[in-house]
């Protein structure tokens, strides 16, 4: 029986892990290209959703956009942040997604008597008329997406037949509660919907 020299072992196992990791490569490739066709298959489901879910709402009416001398009036309130997504009102996994509703985006606000205008750099912005507006309210999760508690200011509105809830998270969350309180001032809703959740409402 012969008995490998200690350096002639180490070599025998040197010469065996690098033969199995050869034939490791192959495998792993086989395994990252199969990880990656996978994701790309869900990602194109995903977009045919989307795609779907818009061909659903396209009745859904062009969204107003900000009227001339807007910036006349006396400003009640600004808000910087982020866009987070805009569901039908009291459904909060019922994202909209027509006319760019769906795209997360930073956001300006600006309240004055005449309604809100919602500024989106990189995204389409909108107007919602003072008339059309219907409540705001602290929350914690809209288009599946939960949040700490009181984490989105979610101001419900109406367009054309359909009631919106579009979520905001401001750069300093303690200004949502003074849009709540200046969002129910202007509607005439003020005490009301104070702190909700959509959440709640949707499992009952």
């Amino acid at each position: 029986m012969t008995t490998l020299h200690p350096t002639h072992q180490l070599l025998h196992l040197a010469a065996d892990q690098k033969s199995a990791e050869v034939t490791d490569w192959s495998a792993r490739i086989s395994w990252v290209l199969g990880l990656l066709v996978f994701i790309a298959f869900v990602y194109w489901l995903m977009r045919q959703g989307w795609k779907w879910r818009g061909s659903l709402q396209s009745g859904l009416p062009e969204l107003p956009t900000t009227p001339e001398g807007f910036a006349d009036g006396e400003t009640l309130l600004t808000l910087t942040g982020r866009y987070h997504a805009s569901t039908t009102a009291g459904q909060w996994l019922d994202r909209i997604v027509a006319h760019g509703l769906g795209t997360r985006s930073r956001v300006e606000l600006t309240l004055t008597a005449q309604g809100l205008d919602v500024v989106r750099p990189g995204a389409a912005g909108f107007f919602v008329p003072a008339s059309a507006l219907r409540e705001a309210r602290l929350d914690k999760a809209l288009a599946g997406k939960v949040l700490p508690e009181g984490g989105l200011l979610v101001i419900t509105w109406a367009h054309g037949e359909t009631l919106i809830d579009s979520g905001f998270r401001s750069d300093h969350a303690a200004e949502h509660q003074a849009w709540v309180d200046a969002v129910g001032r202007l509607t005439g809703a003020a005490g009301t919907h104070l702190t909700t959740s959509t959440t709640e409402g949707t499992a009952r």
